[in-house]
């Protein structure tokens, strides 16, 4: 069996230290678990590596971060962008700090200069310093909300954003020729010191990325009415949010912050959460007992690297936190910044909204009714910096707001990945704004579905780790690709859109044609009344996700809709 065979190779490995071959021996007899750890490379996807931590071919270690380095390196001399330097930040997670300072040196070691951050950063700020830098790359250490057993390594470009078509694959290239450990080349921290080549960011760069942020507030003002201040709670969720978080606040004149103490510091063995997700009810215990206690306004978490966000907000008639979630939270910083810019004179005729397609068609509406464009991409930011980057280089449009459903938005054109810390502010602000007109965010959000329409929307996934979860995944993506459904549940297929086949297939109109997205592997199913369904593998984790969205007549309408829906795709996956 191959798997055995590597096994064996790492134990009787010169390329392998002493303290791998130890862990290595404690599995001898989990054929399983050797199974796991060898059957493949971990692999070099559209943005890095993510794994889970250990000893192995398929997990985060030294050797697969160096691998990965090594080959990064190569792309860089390559482009001659050694002098330009690669930026570099990393969490809390376990191993986040020795991978940081590995990474760096081995670009050291290959001529190229680093700027490490002097500790933890969350991930919006390392595509600021890249820009603000001027440096070639970037790389942060991170796992984003994966459980605790997880690391990653993803690499940013020069533009500030994750690395995309061509540059993804010629980066991956680069990594798969790197056949040999012995290739990756060493240097001693000491020496890339006196060569100039490793440099320490800390101080300078925060403080530039909190003065761009303050230009970002459209009522900066605003925190300074001591009547009308909200309370807020918040959690870094024992990641690195909480340093910046604070400080935008404070800076700004807000002062009725309370953190949860429990979760305040960096951790990342999660020690008070099983899953360091705001998109999970169960992170939030904490913080909305906090939130009880201080009779909160509004109670907000990012996750470890700090670029998604989740909300609880105060219903003022009943008292209790209502959860919004990130299709919710995109549409509250959407329309806020669209009718502040209309007010105060500042929105363009050709402003552009950028979206996801598995975010919420309520977003649509909005825009239309405000004249601004609207811009659906494939799921994930990297897509979106892609977008922004098109309307810079065309000098078409003017980009004011993107996000996704999962919990990410981003306002600004000086960071190119979803930012955590700014979506915080603009809702901490939008919050102050309306509570002066006696309203809460939540309050706001029901003005929003009377006026557009109850948008509701859901994710599910089925999570299916190892060789055989990862055959299960294939083979029900292949199954519904090949039979195109006329239905889900009771509602009519209109269009069955298959964007790794560059198909379109019209249901009503029997005829194929062409998409204008790129190749991925997503089946996208539009329905009648306005409802739709997603489905496409994750790309950083051993799952399958399915989207979901309807439209009612009310709350609880599309509550009941969403669940018929749901019943509908389990039925389709079965």
């Amino acid at each position: 069996m191959e798997y055995l065979k590597k096994y064996n190779e790492w134990l009787e490995s010169t390329e392998i230290d002493n303290e791998t071959k130890e862990e290595l021996k404690q599995i001898a007899d989990n054929k399983e678990e050797i199974k796991d750890r060898f059957y493949k490379n971990l692999e070099f996807g559209t943005a890095g590596l993510r794994g889970i931590v250990g000893a192995g071919t398929n997990r985060m270690n030294k050797y697969t971060v160096g691998v990965a380095t090594q080959g990064l390196a190569n792309y860089i001399i390559k482009n001659k962008g050694q002098d330009r330097g690669v930026a570099i930040a990393y969490d809390s997670r376990i191993m986040s700090e020795e991978f940081s300072k590995l990474a760096c040196l081995i670009l050291n070691a290959n001529g190229i200069k680093t700027y490490r951050f002097e500790s933890l950063r969350p991930a919006p700020e390392l595509s600021f310093a890249v820009r603000e830098l001027n440096c070639i790359s970037g790389v942060v250490i991170t796992a984003s909300h994966n459980p605790p057993k997880y690391n990653g390594y993803k690499v940013y470009w020069e533009d500030g954003a994750q690395i995309t078509y061509p540059i993804d694959e010629q980066i991956t290239k680069e990594v798969n020729k790197v056949k040999s450990y012995l290739e990756i080349k060493q240097i001693t921290e000491e020496v890339a010191i006196q060569k100039g080549l490793y440099n320490v960011i800390g101080e300078e760069i925060d403080s530039k990325y909190i003065e761009y942020l303050k230009t970002l507030s459209l009522n900066p003002k605003i925190f300074k009415d001591t009547e009308k201040k909200i309370t807020i709670v918040y959690t870094p969720l024992h990641g690195t949010g909480k340093k910046l978080a604070t400080r935008i606040l404070e800076e700004l004149g807000f002062t009725n912050v309370h953190v949860v103490s429990e979760q305040a510091e960096g951790d990342g063995s999660f020690p008070t959460i099983e899953y360091p997700n705001p998109e999970d009810p169960e992170a939030f215990k904490l913080a909305l007992k906090l939130a009880k206690k201080v009779d909160a306004d509004i109670v907000i978490a990012n996750d470890p690297d700090a670029d998604r966000i989740g909300l609880y907000v105060k219903d003022d008639k009943t008292g209790e936190y209502i959860l919004f979630n990130g299709n919710m939270i995109g549409v509250i910083i959407a329309d806020y910044i669209i009718n502040q810019k209309r007010e105060k004179g500042l929105l363009k005729k050709k402003s552009a909204l950028i979206k996801t397609i598995v975010s919420s068609n309520m977003t649509d509406r909005i825009c239309e009714s405000n004249g601004v464009s609207t811009f659906e991409v494939l799921t994930g930011f990297k897509n979106i910096a892609a977008k922004i980057k098109e309307f810079e280089e065309n000098n078409m449009y003017e980009f004011i707001m993107a996000y996704e459903e999962s919990y990410g938005s981003l306002v600004g054109k000086k960071v190119r990945d979803k930012d955590g810390i700014v979506a915080l502010m603009l809702l901490t602000e939008a919050a102050t704004f309306y509570k002066k007109e006696g309203l809460t965010l939540w309050d706001k959000m029901l003005k929003l579905y009377e006026e557009f329409g109850y948008y509701k929307e859901k994710q599910a996934s089925i999570t299916l780790e190892g060789a055989d979860g990862a055959q299960k995944i294939k083979y029900m993506m292949e199954k519904i690709r090949n039979n195109p459904p006329k239905f889900v549940g009771e509602y009519k297929v209109l269009k069955f859109r298959d964007y790794l086949n560059d198909s379109i297939i019209d249901c009503i109109e029997e005829r194929t044609y062409k998409g204008d997205l790129p190749k991925s592997n997503v089946l996208y199913i539009e329905l009648e009344n306005d409802f739709w369904c997603c489905i496409r593998p994750s790309g950083t984790e051993p799952k399958i996700k399915f989207y979901m969205g309807v439209k009612g007549e009310s709350l609880e309408d599309a509550n009941r809709l969403v669940v018929k829906l749901t019943e509908g795709m389990k039925e389709l996956m079965k």
